[in-house]
């Protein structure tokens, strides 16, 4: 069964964030290291645009999250919290954050993309050139590096697709070179 047939299955065909009907898609809930459902929601053009486009972000719409924050699916509510801490100055978000409650797993996954984090005080992944790296980002190896334990050296080049940021550190990301997950200095990278 694909992807979007299961989420459908699990949402009865609706919004998983506010309940609409129309115009809904697949939405990868990052970072999403693995593929399948568990990582994904089922969204509206609504919730999605607003996701990925802060400039968009319609406080109103997202009372929604009054409802949807309660779900039993991890990955509605890691989404859920982050759009909470989005709006948190509006005030009611505020109230809603303090109800909510997430087991150490999903909130390390909620946490992973620094959404709690004051903007000053965020981690900025940048890449050789400062160009800013997000994560599910494409990068180029500008150096050949010998990996430590891999008993193999990643040649200058190299593409290494979809990374992974480490938040607590600006200087490391990781990514899947030779299909061996390993840790890559900022330094030493290219955006593709």
């Amino acid at each position: 069964m694909s992807v979007l047939k299961e989420l459908q299955a699990r949402s009865g065909s609706v919004c998983e964030l506010c309940g609409a009907i129309d115009n809904l898609g697949v939405y990868e809930v990052p970072p999403a290291a693995k593929e399948g459902t568990d990582k994904c929601l089922l969204l509206c053009s609504t919730c999605s645009g607003q996701l990925e486009d802060s400039e968009k972000v319609d406080a109103n719409h997202w009372r929604c999250l009054n409802d949807s924050m309660w779900s039993e699916v991890p990955a509605v509510q890691v989404m859920a919290w982050r759009m909470l801490n989005r709006l948190k100055d509006e005030g009611w978000p505020q109230d809603l954050l303090d109800m909510l409650y997430l087991d150490e797993e999903t909130m390390a996954w909620a946490k992973a993309t620094g959404e709690d984090v004051a903007e000053e005080d965020k981690v900025i992944h940048k890449d050789v050139n400062g160009v800013v790296l997000q994560s599910g980002d494409s990068v180029v190896l500008i150096k050949d590096l010998n990996v430590k334990g891999g008993g193999f050296t990643a040649k200058r080049g190299t593409h290494v697709r979809n990374i992974s940021l480490d938040y607590d550190n600006a200087e490391f990301i990781e990514g899947r070179v030779s299909g061996q997950m390993i840790v890559i200095l900022t330094q030493y990278v290219k955006k593709a």
